[in-house]
């Protein structure tokens, strides 16, 4: 197993649990929870793929991460049902999930033969609309929607800065590993410090 592949299941558990946290606050039951789980994991993900022409696309016959899904669901299902902690776990996994997935969906693209810049759109897609599917479902305002908030914008500012990186010959597992950090670091950061990008 490589990097790309170990990030990817790590952002697949990242993201499921993000989604059946999401679904703990709407009331969901366990069903509810696991369809939330998987829409936040693998919307992106295969949106990306057929986008690309990727057939079949990446969760079919993956049974490592359907597991990784089902076992993120049932350990939130185990936990307290203190909203605020709730609120603030979903928002720390969301962004990890963010950074992992934009810097997996930019190298699958990639080997796919998809240019730089095409390659970074995927990548911020890859991150972005599982939680954007997630939200719609839960009938919520998806957070790459709300006002001001640096979500799509923190992945395509990684994702440009890993492209540059490898233009320079970084090797490519340290590049992967600063696009995560760097995404992580400018969502948690833009949310504390209220930085948010001009109206329309």
């Amino acid at each position: 197993m490589n990097l790309i592949q170990i990030i990817m299941y790590v952002g697949i558990f990242v993201f499921a649990g993000t989604g059946a946290l999401k679904a703990r606050t709407h009331h969901m039951d366990i069903f509810g929870g696991l369809v939330i789980a998987f829409a936040t994991a693998y919307g992106g993900g295969t949106i990306r793929d057929l986008l690309i022409g990727v057939h079949p696309v990446n969760w079919v016959n993956d049974y490592l991460a359907l597991g990784l899904v089902v076992s993120a669901t049932i350990i939130v299902s185990f936990f307290d049902s203190d909203q605020i902690r709730f609120k603030r776990t979903i928002f720390f996994t969301d962004a990890i999930g963010l950074g992992m997935f934009t810097a997996a969906g930019i190298e699958i693209s990639i080997n796919n033969n998809i240019n730089d810049g095409y390659a970074v759109v995927m990548g911020v897609i890859t991150a972005t609309f599982g939680g954007l599917l997630a939200d719609v479902l839960c009938r919520e305002k998806p957070n790459l929607l709300k006002r001001g908030e640096l979500y799509a914008t923190v992945c395509a500012i990684g994702g440009v800065i890993y492209i540059l990186l490898k233009h320079l010959g970084i090797e490519k597992n340290l590049g992967l590993f600063i696009c995560v950090c760097i995404v992580v670091s400018i969502r948690i950061l833009s949310k504390r410090k209220r930085i948010m990008l001009p109206e329309i």
